[in-house]
């Protein structure tokens, strides 16, 4: 017979999946170790699959691991959306809002964010809208648009605009399951300098990294480059190269179903962050500011569950 399963276990093991090792999982939920690890191997139990790899320095999702991390994160979603969003009232609220937000964001951050406030306020409209940054940057000046949600670290000169931050991503190397470094827990950048690397051109990206990396000469080769995100994991998988993205739109499978590991870089790797943008000096108002709190709420709650600043990493590259 089957037991119970509870919204601690989901919390614990999404903290695992987060973090990567139990032992930090632990610290960020203020437990012992052996509470996460126990609560990991009950839940493995009553699904009879392995929801983590144990590998020499941490722990990693399997494909069965992957897919319910995303249906916990939706449970431990919904109770909290049903917690701070419960008045009524707020089901007959009506309107529209325009929001813009680039590839990176409209693909791995915003759906899930935006499920869930429609849940909660199913009468108003998102209206969204695909923007590249400086299309964005002159759609926020002559307000064709409501809210930006951008990678903040693209954002020419920040200052020209309301902002507040709502995720922070760290960058990892990606690799093959056959690759030299594959079975390394930290990476130096010289050491990747080594290998081929295949760049995601999407949202500033090479511009970004090369700023953000401060090595000139780095990469030294380059394999590729690519707008498709889909197009480097299976390059990566297949060994063609490496790159470095962040954990937001990290998967441990390629299309073809092919391994994909991420190492942490030793040297300092800026994480790039995602926030809201509007005018500078005009608040937003009424549904808009609406939205701007549940998006700040929903995010604030996610980074303080994960007890490490981050939402499911948070930005690209």
């Amino acid at each position: 017979m089957k037991h119970e399963v509870t919204l601690r276990q989901f919390r614990y093991f999404i903290a695992a999946a987060v973090s990567g090792q139990f032992s930090a999982a632990a610290q960020a939920e203020n437990v012992s170790q052996s509470a996460i690890s126990n609560a990991v191997q009950s839940l493995e139990r009553q699904l009879n699959v392995a929801l983590f790899e144990r590998l020499p320095h941490g722990v990693e999702l399997t494909p069965q691991g992957q897919a319910f991390f995303h249906h916990a994160h939706h449970v431990i979603d919904a109770v909290s959306d049903a917690l701070n969003h419960a008045d009524l009232r707020r089901q007959n609220i009506e309107g529209q809002i325009r929001v813009a937000a680039g590839y990176t964001v409209l693909g791995y951050f915003l759906p899930d964010l935006i499920s869930r406030f429609k849940h909660s306020y199913p009468n108003i409209d998102i209206e969204l809208v695909d923007m590249e940054r400086p299309e964005m940057e002159a759609a926020l000046q002559s307000e064709r648009i409501d809210l930006g949600v951008a990678i903040l670290s693209n954002i020419s000169d920040l200052a020209r605009y309301g902002h507040h931050r709502l995720s922070s991503s760290r960058r990892r190397l990606w690799v093959s399951d056959q690759h030299a470094l594959a079975n390394e827990s930290s990476v130096m950048l010289e050491q990747i300098n080594n290998y081929p690397f295949i760049f995601l051109t999407v949202d500033d990206a090479e511009t970004a990294a090369r700023r953000h990396w401060g090595l000139p000469d780095f990469p030294e080769r380059v394999a590729m480059r690519t707008r498709s995100l889909e197009a480097v994991r299976g390059l990566v998988a297949y060994g063609f190269g490496v790159t470095i993205l962040s954990d937001m739109v990290y998967r441990p499978w390629s299309l073809e179903g092919k391994r994909i590991h991420a190492i942490g870089i030793s040297d300092p790797v800026e994480s790039v962050e995602v926030g809201l943008l509007w005018p500078k000096g005009r608040e937003p108002q009424g549904l808009v500011a609406m939205f701007q709190r549940f998006l700040i709420q929903a995010c604030d709650h996610d980074m303080a569950r994960a007890g490490m600043g981050s939402r499911r990493g948070g930005g690209l590259l």
